[in-house]
């Protein structure tokens, strides 16, 4: 059996975190092209949100990966050394790394969310380490801010560190914006629950109903944004500050990064990774790449049959 020791990051003071959120909200809605960071979306409904639209029939992203970890969980498995501690980034999404865990009972310590992290503890860092990064996180990141995750991970694992990355694969629009615009309008509720959030949390007098979320594919840098649109002219305030919206224009939300093998492979790279195997599932394709740091062995890609078919929770 597996033992799992979880270590969490130390909470940021709440007042900091507050103070945080609405410079960081200023900023971007002073801005020429105004902008809201996207890892303020998950408070409780945020996060109770991004569960359900896990589960829509549009978003395919969570059930493909999962499935496909579960295919090549053996696979996977073989390449991790005896004794490893296996070095989760993000939010924690459990049931994709019971998968890893329930596979290889090699792996003897489970560290939690490291997002915070700058420092193994010492009891990990004589291990052989292996990181985790699912759910395409990494295709939120701008592709500079993607590089420098990269290589500050790098620098935390160490040399010899194995690296598993779940990254959505470009693929057709008519595919990729149902995923981020169902028919149910979770997505769109989920977008404007950051509205929600700032109007409760900072006091601003956002109207919310005045805010149509878009989803758009933007192919020359490959990815899917996430727009919150105003339908009319009007003025918010947020802190001190007041805050015009003209008819039409435009809060960029997010973007979700959709790559092609190569290019992925090319980042990594670039990032002081390289790839030693990687993984697609059939349509939709999704992508496991497996990361080492010992420099360029080849690459090899396997698609393993129906995993579409094999519908499994988790988030992410």
């Amino acid at each position: 059996m597996t033992s799992a020791t979880t270590i969490q990051p130390t909470p940021h003071d709440a007042t900091s975190v507050g103070s945080r959120f609405l410079d960081d909200v200023l900023r971007g809605l002073s801005a020429r092209r105004k902008t809201l960071p996207s890892k303020y979306f998950y408070d409780a409904e945020g996060s109770r949100l991004f569960e359900a639209i896990c589960e829509l029939p549009e978003y395919y992203v969570t059930r493909t990966e999962t499935a496909l970890l579960v295919d090549i969980a053996p696979e996977l498995a073989a390449f991790v050394a005896g004794g490893a501690a296996l070095v989760e980034f993000g939010s924690g999404a459990s049931a994709k790394t019971r998968v890893i865990l329930d596979a290889s009972p090699q792996i003897d310590v489970y560290i939690g969310d490291f997002t915070g992290v700058l420092e193994l503890p010492s009891a990990v860092q004589s291990r052989p380490i292996v990181g985790f990064f699912p759910g395409s996180t990494i295709g939120n990141f701008q592709p500079a801010e993607a590089e420098d995750f990269f290589r500050r991970v790098r620098a935390l694992l160490g040399d010899g560190a194995l690296f598993i990355v779940g990254a959505d694969l470009a693929k057709a629009p008519e595919v990729l914006l149902p995923a981020y615009d169902d028919a149910d309008g979770v997505t769109a509720a989920f977008n404007r629950n950051l509205l929600v959030r700032i109007n409760r949390e900072l006091g601003a007098s956002l109207d919310v109903d005045a805010f149509e979320h878009r989803a758009v594919w933007n192919e020359a840098e490959s990815r899917i944004e996430m727009h919150l649109v105003s339908s009319r002219d009007q003025t918010a305030r947020i802190g001190s500050r007041a805050i015009v919206f003209i008819e039409g224009e435009v809060i960029h939300t997010e973007n979700s990064h959709k790559y092609r093998p190569d290019a992925f492979e090319a980042l990594v790279e670039r990032g002081g990774w390289r790839v030693k195997t990687a993984w697609t599932s059939d349509a939709p394709s999704f992508g496991v790449f497996l990361l080492d740091t010992e420099g360029p062995e080849g690459i090899v890609v396997t698609s393993p049959m129906n995993v579409e078919s094999s519908r499994s929770g988790g988030t992410s």
